[in-house]
């Protein structure tokens, strides 16, 4: 097993760690748990009640994340919600599984798990139609840019959104203030990780040490670690976490 007591930081929000740990366990690895991000209520839930309200009225129900799938199911809950949107489009396999989980059936999952994807697979229904998209407070805009583009009405929903755990500061200057603590390798399962990472880092006056495996979930993290200048040494075939565990495999096999 090309992963045996490799040690690896998952650095996922802490309610979303036990897929991966769990993946990277039964591959020999010792995981090391510090989240990045805490996923946290929006500055304001006002244009989401709102949309809860006449959910109907809405062609199409879209997330991009399962985040914002489980705080919109919350909210739709505190206001006993009973009506279903007419359409359900879903960003990737972890947001389909979320949206089953609450009992939404979903009618499009795009062919790439990105933004760009979904927003190629949803201009064809956009012209004339209403879209409600639930998504974090830093969410990328190029879903409602293109569909907008595209003849679509869109309303934005903030659903969440996330911010750096105040007790991982700690974690994260324990576990790198000495060579002989580093891990091996670290995930990032979105960009908010890679960035939130490397400002932990920071608040612990510390730099990412050299030599360290960075396995990154897809294009987008990889940007992100790119615009942080620190390329990652291996990228999913897909952004999934079976498609990350193997990746990271794969790399330690060949190294």
């Amino acid at each position: 097993m090309s992963l045996y007591r490799k040690h690896i930081l998952v650095t996922r929000a802490r309610h979303q760690t036990s897929e991966l740990a769990t993946q990277l366990e039964a591959l020999g690895a010792i995981p090391i748990l510090i989240p990045t991000i805490e996923i946290v209520p929006p500055a304001s839930f006002n244009a989401l009640d709102a949309a809860l309200t006449c959910l109907r009225t809405y062609d199409w129900l879209v997330f991009t994340s399962a985040n914002g799938v489980e705080a919109f199911h919350r909210r739709a809950q505190l206001h006993h919600l009973t009506q279903l949107p007419k359409k359900v489009a879903v960003v990737g396999p972890a947001t389909l599984r979320a949206a089953n989980a609450i009992g939404l059936t979903v009618d499009l999952v795009p062919p790439h798990y990105v933004a760009e994807s979904l927003a190629a697979a949803l201009v064809p229904e956009a012209e004339g139609k209403s879209f409600l998209l639930v998504r974090g407070a830093d969410a990328r805009d190029v879903l409602p840019e293109i569909l907008r583009g595209a003849g679509a009405a869109i309303t934005i929903a903030e659903a969440y959104r996330n911010q750096l755990p105040p007790d991982s500061i700690a974690a994260i200057g324990n576990l790198f203030a000495s060579p002989a603590n580093y891990p091996d390798g670290i995930t990032f399962t979105s960009a908010s990780t890679a960035r939130n990472l490397f400002a932990l880092l920071g608040a612990a006056n510390l730099i990412l040490p050299p030599g360290i495996t960075l396995a990154s979930i897809g294009p987008i993290t990889t940007e992100a670690l790119l615009d942080l200048g620190y390329p990652p040494t291996v990228e999913a075939a897909e952004p999934t976490i079976p498609a990350l565990v193997e990746s990271l495999s794969n790399h330690f096999a060949r190294a």
